[in-house]
């Protein structure tokens, strides 16, 4: 039920508004001063919609228009007022309010002003993510797959997108757990809401408290208006946290309120701000290790994983790989403006012959770079870095073709992608199998990624 706020110091207005509201389905709240209402909003109260009169005893409502703007909060705002005037509405409009109605209120003008304001709040706010998200949003039909693994996995995925329940997608890097996260917040009610995507092994544990919490005013140098955090930027709608196994342990007890109450607290501020936000997260690392080795809350991985998705490795669903490749070629064709058809039953076979490491995108990759090199309208080869040092390990075959540097490199990666592989997408392991620290092997893996 959405909740509305009105202002005003006439007790007859503030009854007739409630009723009103109340009888249109709303959940109605009132208070005779714009101190009051900044009050009960610094106490963690959200309201949809806020029905601010005017002239107010103290501060007037142009001033808590601006008050409300600057804490950053996104409710629709109505100013109303009985000393009307065009001068009053455009000041009122400048300063952020999505309407504007003179006194005497006709009930009905009001609550079609009112649900006017929300549809072009709404369409605001679809706009600024579907920028976000061009060429990005994928549902579930936008999935590409065969094998019975995926499709077991695609259903449980539809199961959990039409309820608010926590999901934690698990699976190696490169299997598309983003993709899945984006078609469980599509396909779900949320799907026109945020859908609000946190690298948490991107973002330095110094930075990540104040991006997901937001920031109160004067919390820390330089935090001179406060800031809502990217938890609060997904209410309504999903919050997918990517690697959740990289979360801080010092964050978590926060991350699990969210979970728990749906309540958030920011960064140097005292007051509880409640929120509705899914949240979905992934991880490729075992959760349950981490867990017994003291990493990983054991309340919080059992608040996470309330509906666990299971995303299988390409190497244990080769029967995706010629439907993902000829996916891949009708997608680069369009990007690159080339013509190609098909692979050779050659390159088919070396493609399924093939453990891939990196799983999808690296067949991706792959796909991409061939098309790249093709002089013809099929792949007749293959022709990249993590196929050749499988192929020919013997220095003589490459002096006269690589540098030393580009040779290391090629070693290097080989060793990473079969450690991998052998670790089923365990850095930890991984990294322990090398004989580097696990953040020596993260390092590494950006670089790849980027190279």
């Amino acid at each position: 039920m959405q909740k509305i706020l009105v202002i005003d110091d006439e007790k007859g207005i503030r009854d007739s508004l409630s009723l009103i509201f109340q009888m249109e389905g709303y959940e109605a709240e009132s208070v005779d001063n714009a101190k009051s209402g900044l009050e009960l909003i610094d106490g963690g109260s959200r309201y949809d919609f806020i029905v601010c009169d005017i002239k107010l005893p103290g501060m007037g409502g142009m001033e808590f228009l601006g008050e409300i703007r600057e804490r950053d909060l996104i409710p629709i705002i109505i100013m109303i007022s009985a000393y009307g005037s065009v001068e009053s509405s455009i000041e009122a409009i400048k300063k952020g309010a999505d309407d504007y109605i003179n006194k005497p209120l006709n009930s009905e003008e009001l609550i079609l002003r009112m649900r006017m304001a929300e549809e072009r709040h709404r369409l605001r706010q679809k706009n600024i993510y579907l920028e976000k998200e061009i060429g990005m949003r994928g549902e579930f039909r936008d999935i590409v797959y065969e094998s019975a693994l995926m499709e077991e996995a695609i259903k449980l995925s539809e199961k959990a997108s039409q309820f608010k329940t926590t999901v934690l997608i698990s699976g190696e890097s490169g299997t598309g757990k983003e993709l899945i996260a984006k078609a469980i917040h599509n396909g779900s009610p949320r799907g026109e809401a945020p859908f609000i995507a946190v690298n948490c092994a991107a973002i330095p544990e110094t930075l990540l408290e104040s991006e997901l919490f937001g920031y109160a005013k004067g919390a820390f140098s330089g935090a001179d208006s406060s800031k809502r955090g990217l938890i609060e930027e997904a209410h309504g709608g999903t919050l997918f946290l990517d690697e959740i196994g990289e979360f801080p342990l010092a964050l978590q007890s926060k991350l699990l309120r969210v979970l728990q109450d749906g309540e958030i607290r920011r960064l140097g501020d005292t007051k509880l701000i409640k929120t509705d936000t899914k949240v979905v997260a992934a991880t490729s690392r075992d959760l349950l290790q981490e867990v017994a080795d003291g990493g990983f809350r054991n309340d919080l991985y059992y608040r996470l994983s309330v509906f666990p998705v299971s995303i299988p490795p390409l190497r244990d669903r080769k029967e995706d790989i010629p439907i993902l490749v000829r996916h891949f070629i009708a997608k680069h064709n369009r990007q690159l403006k080339r013509r190609i058809i098909d692979t050779t039953p050659e390159v088919m076979s070396e493609l399924m012959d093939y453990h891939w490491p990196g799983n999808v995108r690296e067949l991706e990759n792959v796909i991409e770079r061939a098309m790249i090199l093709s002089d013809s309208e099929y792949i007749n080869k293959i022709d990249i870095g993590a196929f050749q040092p499988k192929r020919n390990l013997n220095p003589d075959a490459w002096t006269d073709t690589l540098t030393y540097e580009e040779a290391r490199q090629r070693i290097e990666k080989s060793y990473i992608e079969k450690a991998l592989s052998d670790a089923r997408g365990n850095r930890t392991k991984a990294a322990k199998m090398l004989g580097i620290s696990r953040r020596s092997l993260l390092y590494k893996l950006k670089d790849r990624d980027q190279s």
